[in-house]
């Protein structure tokens, strides 16, 4: 991964409650994730969205330890949006501060019982889609989480728009779609972000879904940081 502003997007974050890093990762590298897909020892747990009405696709998580592309990229990330988190967090009136380093924070999920690694595969085919939902796996989260663009738009796929719906107390929702360029990377809230209200910040809850694929194979990485109970 190419060493990457995180001051900006960290103030994109806090503006508007997301940011997309444009080639945040290398053709080659996504090819490497990509391929991972095939190599089934690499996951602890494979999901058919139908059968869990989530949506229309796969996802599979990946097992310890994480192959070193997966491990690497989580871990830069983590130590880039750590200012941010911390941010918000003290703007949503939190008293928790997260480590400064993802290993310090997992020993923090080991006490809670959440030892599971969350980082995943997702893969969808023509008229496949992902609902509305929010990644909370125990009572500790990471405000942030990451999903890296795989697949080239207009080439490999059509469609499959990224989806954000943020809902703030006594306001209508706003949504945004998102077409992202494969190596582009989206971060966005796991499950609430601050906003600026008249009397000070505000709660915003944030959703995040894919809409229909109309042509073709979309995949991503997901990157999530605290771990699964």
């Amino acid at each position: 991964m190419k060493t990457l502003d995180f001051s900006a997007t960290g103030q994109r974050l806090l503006d508007t409650g997301h940011a997309v890093i444009k080639n945040a990762c290398a053709a080659s590298e996504t090819k490497e994730l990509a391929a991972m897909w095939k190599k089934p020892e690499l996951f602890r747990k494979h999901v058919a969205m139908g059968r869990h009405a989530f949506g229309e696709g796969d996802y599979a998580y990946f097992a310890d330890p994480l192959p070193d592309a997966i491990a690497g990229l989580r871990s830069k990330f983590y130590e880039g949006l750590l200012p941010t988190a911390n941010t918000m967090m003290e703007r949503l009136g939190r008293e928790h501060r997260y480590p400064k380093t993802i290993a310090a924070y997992h020993r923090e999920c080991a006490a809670a019982g959440q030892t599971k690694p969350t980082p995943l595969l997702l893969r969808y085919e023509e008229g496949g889609y992902n609902r509305l939902h929010r990644d909370l796996y125990g009572d500790l989260l990471f405000p942030l989480q990451v999903t890296l663009m795989l697949s080239r738009h207009g080439i490999d796929f059509e469609g499959g728009q990224f989806l954000l719906v943020a809902n703030t107390a006594r306001q209508q929702a706003r949504g945004e779609a998102i077409e992202l360029e494969r190596g582009d990377a989206v971060v966005f809230p796991t499950a609430d972000f601050p906003t600026q209200g008249a009397r000070g910040w505000r709660r915003a809850e944030m959703r995040h879904g894919v809409s229909t694929v109309t042509r073709g194979v979309r995949m991503t990485a997901g990157l999530i940081f605290h771990n699964a109970g």
